[in-house]
């Protein structure tokens, strides 16, 4: 009887779902709601690559009970830490075994087809690893309050910052600064309403259900951030010097990973996730044939690892 491997790419936006068979053919995909698992204890991600699994078994023409015979890898938002992915992989699964990964595990195993070396997701969050020598090394990726320092989330929250001093008068201003500005209703005091929140009206809860927490706050998400990337390559193209400004300061946070990465030998760094595409080329101009672009996508290395970890079984 042939089995089955499935391999999720779980992100806080949405999760996607691929289905292949022993020689990782792909039999059919499905897409489900967020999943990233440091939301509500990881139950919408669990939900989502629950239903996830019936549309894709559906899809394929395959009855759901091989489940049972399909082996299972969750590369997720959120994973970085030990207890949430172990904790998720006890959950009640229908399938024959599952191995439940960092996001950026897959993404690794995608962009180098299972080999060693080095890759840098460089999206809405961020975060760094590499294998060499059969040792793992991680960096990075710890969440949009202490880290993601690469991220499309990060750059875009320095551009607001950048953008209200200027409107301030405190650093200089350009057209970018002034089309945030605008882009966020107009003021400054736009601006903090938006950075807030508090048009939408949240009402954050204590533990014990009561309103008001005092070590807590409610703030815009860092995809909302993520949001004003188009804007900021826009106005880098027309050479804004605030735009320009704020890409050495990218460029920056990058070479930190380079260093880190050459430092414990690895020979190449793939560059992964749509702001990362996007600055490949410089990239490319800085560290030449160093960085590389993915072989394959998370998803694949999704399931590629779930081949890895179960072919014996």
């Amino acid at each position: 009887m042939p089995r089955y491997y499935l391999g999720v790419d779980g992100g806080g936006t949405n999760c996607r779902i691929r289905l292949a068979n022993e020689n990782l053919e792909t039999l059919a995909e499905a897409r489900n709601g967020r999943s990233n698992l440091q939301i509500d204890g990881g139950e919408p991600a669990y939900r989502a690559i629950l239903d996830g699994t019936r549309d894709v078994f559906a899809a394929a023409g395959i009855d759901y009970a091989r489940a049972a015979d399909t082996h299972a890898c969750f590369g997720m938002a959120g994973g970085r830490m030990d207890t949430a992915r172990d904790a998720f992989a006890a959950r009640q699964w229908p399938f024959a075994g599952v191995k439940v990964y960092d996001d950026i595990d897959i993404a690794h195993a995608g962009a180098l087809d299972g080999g060693e070396g080095s890759v840098i997701i460089i999206g809405t969050g961020s975060a760094a690893m590499s294998i060499v020598g059969g040792r793992r090394y991680q960096a990075g990726g710890w969440g949009f309050h202490i880290g993601d320092q690469m991220s499309g989330a990060i750059l875009g929250r320095e551009l607001v910052r950048h953008a209200v001093e200027a409107e301030d008068g405190l650093v200089e201003a350009s057209p970018l600064t002034r089309a945030v500005i605008a882009a966020l209703g107009g003021d400054n005091q736009a601006a903090m309403t938006w950075s807030f929140a508090t048009e939408m009206n949240l009402k954050l809860l204590s533990s014990d259900g009561t309103e008001g927490c005092d070590d807590a706050l409610v703030g815009r998400a860092p995809g909302e951030y993520g949001k004003l990337m188009p804007l900021w390559f826009e106005h880098l193209e027309r050479r804004d010097p605030v735009a320009e400004k704020l890409l050495e300061m990218q460029l920056g946070h990058i070479h930190t990973y380079v260093r880190w990465f050459k430092s414990h030998g690895a020979a190449v760094m793939a560059v992964v996730g749509g702001l990362g595409q996007r600055l490949f080329p410089l990239l490319q101009q800085r560290y030449g044939d160093f960085v590389a672009l993915p072989s394959y996508e998370p998803l694949h290395g999704a399931v590629l690892l779930a081949r890895q970890n179960f072919a014996s079984n």
